[in-house]
């Protein structure tokens, strides 16, 4: 099978490589030989080691008969929409790592590779390296899945891991970050919940069957929090996540978030450090399950996109049952009536008016004469309606994995 990459960057480069490297191993495990044929991007690279293969034109992979499966790492929603739309119609089978694509445009290339009895898969574009999707959609499939949350960015992981550990303020933990090469120079998907939205996206699309647009949910990401927000979760016995979740409700919609969420000390995922990411899937057969893992890297990543390379490569003449419906409409419940507990730090508190606003309350005290407060679980409008009244300098969602 031959293979042609768009997109020679990071995951690109990775991608030809294992190729390269790893031939003889992929024969054997899968019984397929894979053969680069082109690799499309519009940089010079003089000396590299695949540079023979190099076309600044798409229409060499588009017009290459013998070129089965192409690989999309280009990032991105354009041009790589316009690409990946002509390679499926071209009867080519797509892998991509791209997880914007796949969670504003996955519903119409999954119906286009239907269409044209290819395959569109896309294992790296959630957990880089972790296998998420694979054992959602085949490991799990005797279960009805019914929540999927997790820490699913390792760079924001990264910056509250050092403001837990070492005290260390989201200005100076965000530079560090840059530093070592975990945060791009504009770190707004990161920092912001963006890449998280949308990656909780994918999964939730598979997990339920209906296609989840980024757009519908609610996103707030780790740039406002503070020490005093970390020492306060602490003393509550905390430790503040990125998460992002997605939950079918007892009317069947669904509920989607992304925040620094509270979780409790000694969860699963309050011990997942640095930029390791971690998703736990709950399901009614199997229960918790966590995969875990470093979730971005070079090799990491083109592991993953290799691995669906091979799974088009053995299924050349077969679709995987791999995909969801069109987005239907009503699926997401209004965040305001989902079922929630929240955390929040007030100052200068009248307790009994807090206790009497929010019954069943968990009240403690915090430093510098602040009330921690831990509500009790109820729709999140009123939990919020209600803490709004005492002007609270921080409120979070809490969870309990």
């Amino acid at each position: 099978m031959k293979v042609a990459i768009m997109g020679y960057g990071v995951v690109g480069s990775g991608v030809a490589e294992v190729i390269g490297k790893n031939a003889g191993v992929i024969a054997r495990k899968s019984g397929v030989s894979l053969e680069l044929s082109h690799i499309l991007d519009i940089r010079e690279f003089p000396g590299d080691p695949f540079a023979a293969y190099l076309t600044k034109n798409v229409d060499d992979i588009l017009n290459d008969d013998e070129t089965g499966v192409v690989v999309e790492t280009m990032g991105g929603l354009e041009p790589a929409f316009r690409f990946v739309s002509a390679c499926l119609e071209k009867g080519k089978h797509v892998v991509t790592s791209n997880k914007e694509l796949v969670a504003k445009k996955g519903d119409v290339l999954l119906a286009l590779a239907e269409q044209h009895n290819v395959n569109f898969l896309f294992e790296a574009s959630v957990g880089g390296g972790i296998p998420i999707i694979r054992p959602l959609f085949r490991c799990l499939a005797a279960n009805r899945i019914f929540e999927i949350a997790g820490i699913l960015n390792g760079t924001t992981n990264f910056i509250l891991t050092k403001m837990i550990m070492e005290d260390m303020d989201f200005a100076d933990a965000l530079k560090l970050a840059q530093q070592k090469g975990y945060a791009e120079k504009d770190p707004t998907a990161d920092v912001e919940g963006i890449d998280a939205c949308r990656k909780i996206c994918i999964l939730a699309s598979l997990a339920f069957g209906s296609h989840v647009y980024p757009d519908g949910v609610p996103t707030k990401g780790i740039s406002e929090i503070t020490l005093d927000d970390v020492k306060a979760a602490a003393l509550a016995g905390f430790v503040i996540k990125l998460i992002a979740r997605a939950k079918q409700l007892e009317n069947g919609k669904l509920a989607l978030c992304v925040s620094p969420t509270l979780v409790k000390k000694d969860s699963m995922l309050a011990g997942v450090s640095g930029v390791f990411n971690a998703c736990l899937v709950r399901g009614d057969a199997v229960g918790d399950v966590l995969l875990y893992g470093q979730g971005a890297g070079k090799l990491a990543t083109a592991s993953a996109v290799v691995g669906d390379v091979i799974d088009c490569a053995v299924h050349d003449r077969e679709r995987i049952r791999l995909g969801w419906e069109k987005a239907a409409d009503g699926v997401l419940e209004d965040a305001d009536k989902v079922p929630t507990a929240l955390f929040a730090r007030i100052k200068n508190a009248d307790e009994a008016a807090l206790a009497a606003a929010l019954p069943g309350a968990t009240l403690l005290s915090g430093e510098n004469g602040e009330t921690l407060v831990l509500t009790g679980e109820a729709p999140a409008g009123e939990l919020n309606a209600a803490l709004a009244a005492f002007d609270p300098v921080t409120v979070l969602p809490v969870v309990d994995y």
